[in-house]
């Protein structure tokens, strides 16, 4: 039979690279909690790669701030910093509001689809109070803008920032609410339109707005 040419063909990682996917995802979901001692022997093993990815990947998480390194001594999942979310969100909304004007220019009918059928997963989630899977369904929908965007720059940084906002998420039960989903469709029609100063406050908008749900939390 005749096989298909024009299929995505599948990203090939490195040892390092899935290492450091998968230790950074269980920081972050609270696999491995904050405070807990790592050795590299076990997480080695635990991922049947060798002492070496882990070690690199390690590394990388120390700079990236979810890990500390004490040379001779240990590596240590770092605390959270519920505070921290006013020093990540300003930085990631300007971000994020960027991306959306820079998208315009990018914007295409298939693209606009998907952010509908996106919002519409998130909305079910949101409904039906599956707010893990809210988080995930919002995440791919800004995903979505910021690879149209198509600027390897901010990607990189918004990628960054976002796996720490996305900590601060798990471990507070932070829940998103019917409000994103408006913003959404507003941000889908802007799209559409090629607005690209409204688009940019409504985008900072939904994300500034969680400062103030991480405040409520707190209070509780």
């Amino acid at each position: 039979m005749p096989i298909p040419t024009d299929h995505a063909k599948p990203v090939r990682q490195s040892a390092k690279e899935n290492a450091f996917k998968q230790l950074q995802q269980w920081i972050i979901d609270g696999t491995l909690l904050p405070g807990e001692k790592l050795n590299d022997t076990d997480l080695a093993q635990a991922l049947s790669v060798s002492r070496t990815p882990i070690r690199e990947s390690l590394q990388l998480l120390e700079v990236q701030g979810f890990v500390k390194m004490y040379p001779g001594k240990a590596t240590q999942v770092t605390e959270i910093d519920r505070e921290a979310i006013k020093d990540l969100l300003p930085p990631l909304a300007s971000l994020q509001a960027l991306s959306a004007e820079l998208a315009i220019s990018h914007i295409s009918d298939e693209t606009i689809k998907l952010l509908e059928s996106t919002n519409e997963r998130f909305a079910s989630a949101i409904h039906s109070k599956n707010f893990y899977a809210a988080l995930k369904f919002d995440e791919d929908f800004h995903h979505i803008i910021v690879f149209t965007a198509n600027n390897p720059y901010i990607t990189k940084v918004i990628e960054s920032l976002q796996a720490h906002v996305r900590r601060l998420f798990y471990h507070n039960s932070i829940t998103l609410t019917e409000q994103s989903i408006d913003d959404h469709t507003k941000i889908i029609s802007l799209l559409k339109q090629g607005d690209k100063e409204n688009i940019a406050l409504i985008m900072k908008e939904n994300w500034l707005r969680t400062i103030g749900a991480f405040e409520e939390e707190g209070k509780s």
